[in-house]
């Protein structure tokens, strides 16, 4: 998720080729309103710091120029990043949000923030582990300044999402408490959370690779048929699954963030490899 600093990278990682790349008639992206309050800050553990310039690759569209990125990071691996793939990542879920959503790992608390703006949406609740990462967001003071009062509709609480429990219904359930947006097991550990909270909806981070990796691995095409089919088999309530040409979408973000991270046994079909497929899983 950070620009090409020099060489050609490793078709695995997350850093776009930009070898033959014209970066000059590439589109800046429109960035996102709440990318003014990130200022640089740090704990023991973690950084929230600005990055000037990169490019960087869209979940479902291409490479775009990106200004003045906050970032997130533990160490040397980048937990959040403003950018078009986090954003794209995670809009649907927000997009259909409403009544009480639970979001399972609080970040920058973007998706809180961005989700406490949907006019359907009374309550969003935060699950997070990390007392340091609660911290860090309170000094960051997001949520008190959202306009209108609407940081008043989240509540943010310290807990494992895989033992919490809500104390009210939950209309919509939101994972994000990968480093990866692909991890072997994603379904299963979203099944467990979804067990303890029972929300009527769920959307978690990377459904769109992980519904793939299973379709694809049993050896069938991508469409709106075998997405619904496998949500079915995951045994989660998904939703977005009816959203425009959702199944057109997934193959765009299988192919530009896949990765080579196959199920064990895929034989990926020519129209959804990327370079990454042509060298041996690590």
């Amino acid at each position: 998720m950070v620009d090409q600093i020099g060489g050609r990278p490793d078709p695995r990682s997350g850093i776009p080729d930009l070898t033959d790349v014209d970066i000059d008639s590439l589109p800046d992206w429109q960035g996102d309103p709440l990318t003014v309050y990130y200022e640089p800050m740090e704990t023991e553990s973690w950084a929230l710091t600005r990055c000037p310039f990169v490019v960087a690759m869209g979940y479902f569209t291409g490479l775009q120029r990106v200004w003045n990125m906050p970032v997130l990071t533990r160490g040397t691996d980048v937990w959040m990043s403003l950018v078009p793939m986090e954003v794209e990542s995670q809009w649907i879920g927000i997009d259909n949000a409403s009544g009480h959503t639970v979001i399972c790992g609080l970040g920058m608390g973007w998706s809180a923030a961005m989700t406490a703006f949907h006019p359907l949406i009374e309550r969003v609740t935060v699950v997070e582990r990390d007392p340091e990462i609660i911290e860090l967001n309170r000094r960051i003071g997001l949520f008190d300044r959202l306009p209108d009062g609407l940081g008043d509709k989240i509540t943010v609480v310290q807990g494992d999402a895989f033992e919490w429990t809500p104390d009210a219904p939950v209309d919509l359930l939101m994972p994000d408490i990968w480093l990866e947006v692909v991890s072997d097991g994603r379904a299963d550990e979203t099944l467990r959370m979804q067990q303890n909270i029972g929300a009527k909806g769920v959307y978690f981070w990377g459904q769109e690779l992980e519904l793939a990796r299973h379709i694809v691995r049993n050896g069938q095409p991508i469409n709106d048929a075998t997405l619904a089919e496998q949500a079915g088999k995951f045994g989660l309530p998904l939703i977005g699954l009816d959203t425009e040409d959702y199944a057109e979408n997934t193959k765009t973000a299988v192919k530009q963030w896949m990765k080579g991270r196959w199920l064990e046994g895929t034989n990926v079909p020519d129209e959804l490899r990327s370079p990454a497929d042509d060298m041996e899983r690590r």
